[in-house]
Protein backbone atom coordinates (compact mmCIF):
# COMPACT_ATOMS: atom_id res chain seq x y z
CA UNK A 1 0.00 0.00 0.00
CA UNK A 2 0.91 3.58 -0.54
CA UNK A 3 -0.15 6.04 2.75
CA UNK A 4 0.73 8.85 4.79
CA UNK A 5 3.09 8.75 8.12
CA UNK A 6 1.80 11.26 10.36
CA UNK A 7 3.69 12.71 13.47
CA UNK A 8 1.70 10.42 16.25
CA UNK A 9 3.09 7.59 14.42
CA UNK A 10 -0.06 6.27 12.55
CA UNK A 11 0.11 4.68 8.96
CA UNK A 12 -2.91 5.81 6.94
CA UNK A 13 -3.38 4.20 3.68
CA UNK A 14 -4.16 6.24 0.51
CA UNK A 15 -3.37 3.69 -2.43
CA UNK A 16 -3.75 -0.14 -2.39
CA UNK A 17 -1.28 -1.31 -4.72
CA UNK A 18 -0.45 -5.29 -3.67
CA UNK A 19 -1.39 -7.81 -1.84
CA UNK A 20 0.28 -11.33 -0.40
CA UNK A 21 -2.21 -13.99 -0.44
CA UNK A 22 -1.42 -17.39 1.14
CA UNK A 23 -4.60 -19.38 -0.87
CA UNK A 24 -6.17 -20.97 1.75
CA UNK A 25 -9.88 -21.07 2.52
CA UNK A 26 -9.24 -21.28 6.47
CA UNK A 27 -7.64 -18.13 6.40
CA UNK A 28 -9.46 -15.28 6.87
CA UNK A 29 -6.89 -12.75 4.96
CA UNK A 30 -7.06 -15.00 2.11
CA UNK A 31 -9.29 -13.84 -1.29
CA UNK A 32 -10.46 -17.47 -1.06
CA UNK A 33 -11.98 -16.85 2.71
CA UNK A 34 -15.78 -17.12 2.53
CA UNK A 35 -17.23 -13.82 1.84
CA UNK A 36 -20.05 -13.40 4.21
CA UNK A 37 -18.74 -15.45 6.81
CA UNK A 38 -20.80 -15.63 10.02
CA UNK A 39 -17.38 -16.09 12.10
CA UNK A 40 -15.52 -12.85 11.33
CA UNK A 41 -18.04 -10.55 9.58
CA UNK A 42 -15.33 -7.57 9.67
CA UNK A 43 -11.90 -9.42 8.32
CA UNK A 44 -11.27 -7.29 5.75
CA UNK A 45 -11.84 -4.13 7.32
CA UNK A 46 -9.47 -5.11 10.41
CA UNK A 47 -7.05 -7.59 8.29
CA UNK A 48 -6.40 -6.79 4.97
CA UNK A 49 -3.09 -7.48 4.54
CA UNK A 50 -0.28 -5.18 2.68
CA UNK A 51 2.46 -6.87 0.61
CA UNK A 52 4.61 -3.71 1.57
CA UNK A 53 3.76 -0.22 2.85
CA UNK A 54 5.53 3.00 0.75
CA UNK A 55 5.33 6.52 2.70
CA UNK A 56 3.99 8.87 -0.30
CA UNK A 57 4.05 11.79 2.25
CA UNK A 58 5.22 12.44 5.66
CA UNK A 59 3.57 15.08 7.93
CA UNK A 60 4.15 16.28 11.61
CA UNK A 61 0.25 16.85 12.04
CA UNK A 62 -1.64 14.23 13.86
CA UNK A 63 -3.65 11.70 12.11
CA UNK A 64 -7.67 12.61 12.52
CA UNK A 65 -8.37 9.79 14.78
CA UNK A 66 -5.57 11.21 17.59
CA UNK A 67 -6.27 15.05 16.86
CA UNK A 68 -9.76 14.14 18.30
CA UNK A 69 -8.91 12.19 20.87
CA UNK A 70 -5.36 14.38 22.13
CA UNK A 71 -6.30 18.16 20.81
CA UNK A 72 -10.19 18.03 19.93
CA UNK A 73 -13.92 17.61 21.59
CA UNK A 74 -12.27 13.96 22.73
CA UNK A 75 -9.42 15.32 24.78
CA UNK A 76 -9.60 15.53 28.38
CA UNK A 77 -9.57 18.78 29.90
CA UNK A 78 -6.96 20.14 31.96
CA UNK A 79 -7.83 21.09 35.73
Amino acid sequence: SEGTHHGCGHYIITRKVAREDCRTKYCMNSDLHMQNCPHCPNCKRYFDPDASETVTLKTPEWCPECTYWYLGPGARHKK
